[in-house]
């Protein structure tokens, strides 16, 4: 019995290490996540000088599809390195109140940015260009959007083909196709 409170205990323990960083507002902390003033023309311009990408990540207190992501999907070693090498993320709370300046200008807390968007799933992922059309907000600039959780191969996916700027190419194959032919050039039996 002593032998088996103590495996279940070093099992606790292991679990309880390999959970995600939450800070004080609840959400979970990545290192790869930047600490900015929310003004997201600034931050685009601080992506482009890093040579990358602007992605916002909408997540919210008690989100277990966020702790999904957090806890297995960005820890993946090939989605790690897409994100570290690729983006400039700045995380948005769905309900909080820190003011965020879109790229038309106007001055909103996180919840009622989140509203002007139309976010209304967390995790959502917003991916913007490299410039904002004057005059528009991030949702109208938006390249791509993924609402919810993802596993590796989709959310590897969907950073590859932004990276890439495959929503650029003047062929049919939009983000489903290539997400199709890369599940099929995976050939490991996952669809993910």
């Amino acid at each position: 019995m002593k032998r088996l409170s103590i495996i279940l205990l070093s099992l606790l323990l292991a679990a309880e290490a390999a959970a995600a960083e939450r800070g004080d507002d609840g959400l979970h902390k990545a290192p790869w996540m930047r600490d900015t003033f929310k003004d997201l023309s600034e931050d685009l311009a601080e992506a482009n000088a890093e040579g990358k990408r602007l992605l916002l990540m909408f997540e919210q207190r008690g989100c277990i599809y966020c702790t999904r992501m957090h806890e297995e999907t960005f820890p993946d070693p090939a989605v790690t390195k897409a994100i570290v090498d690729n983006y400039f993320v700045v995380q948005l709370n769905l309900h909080g109140d820190t003011e965020v300046v879109d790229f038309d200008g106007e001055a909103l807390s996180e919840k009622a940015i989140a509203r002007k968007w139309g976010i209304m799933f967390t995790p959502t992922l917003m991916f913007m260009p490299e410039a904002a059309p004057e005059g528009a907000s991030a949702a109208e600039a938006s390249v791509a959007v993924m609402p919810g959780a993802f596993g590796r191969g989709t959310t590897l996916d969907i950073l590859t083909w932004v990276h890439e700027k495959r929503y650029l190419l003047n062929t049919d194959e939009d983000f489903q196709r290539y997400h199709a032919r890369r599940i099929r050039e995976r050939n490991n039996g996952s669809t993910d």
